[in-house]
């Protein structure tokens, strides 16, 4: 590599967050007053390797009064082949529609909390809010999972991130260097 293809060059500090977006586009279901609702969330955190996780969620979205009430959720994983549905999960309210009803989308008991999980999800998460000192200042809940499911038989295993400008990049191959992590054996 020469020192010219080597070069960094200024990005707008703005516009940063596109290249830190983290894991896979959520589906955050919640349920309040009878209630269900979801709302799409693509700015998370894994925190650590016991299944706790930060989410950003403002105080205009219709969930974050169910979250901040309840303190409890379940965080979906839903497959590529509910992008666009996904997408528009994230562009209206649940506060005037059922989206589960208004997107297709099957709503299955949870077995510990009241919030719903995503039936057509490849995995859902179970959450209780363990965490709000972040929450006022910069809208983050910590979670933490308190049971976990995954989809039995999924058409299309693949995840979808957010790149953060309206773009999504869809998981693809998959290398498996696992037995390269002699150091982590334990966590794998």
């Amino acid at each position: 590599m020469s020192d010219e293809t080597a070069r960094q060059i200024e990005f707008p500090l703005d516009r940063a967050f596109t290249f830190v977006e983290s894991g896979p586009v959520l589906l955050i279901s919640t349920r309040q007053h009878g209630k269900s609702n979801l709302m799409t969330v693509s700015c998370h955190a894994s925190m650590g390797f016991e299944p706790s996780l930060g989410i950003c969620l403002g105080p205009w979205n219709f969930s974050y009064a169910a979250l901040t009430a309840t303190g409890e959720c379940v965080v979906a994983i839903p497959p590529a082949s509910l992008m666009e549905q996904v997408v528009d999960i994230g562009n209206c309210s649940g506060e005037s529609m059922d989206k589960f009803a208004h997107f297709g989308l099957t709503e299955q008991a949870a077995r510990q909390v009241q919030a719903p999980l995503v039936a057509q999800c490849l995995y859902n998460l179970e959450c209780r809010v363990v965490n709000r000192t972040l929450v006022d200042e910069y809208n983050f809940f910590v979670l933490r999972g308190v049971a976990a499911w995954r989809h039995a038989a999924p058409a299309d295993t693949r995840s979808f991130h957010a790149v953060g400008d309206g773009a999504f990049i869809i998981d693809g191959e998959i290398i498996n260097l696992r037995q390269r992590m002699s150091k982590w054996q334990d966590c794998i």
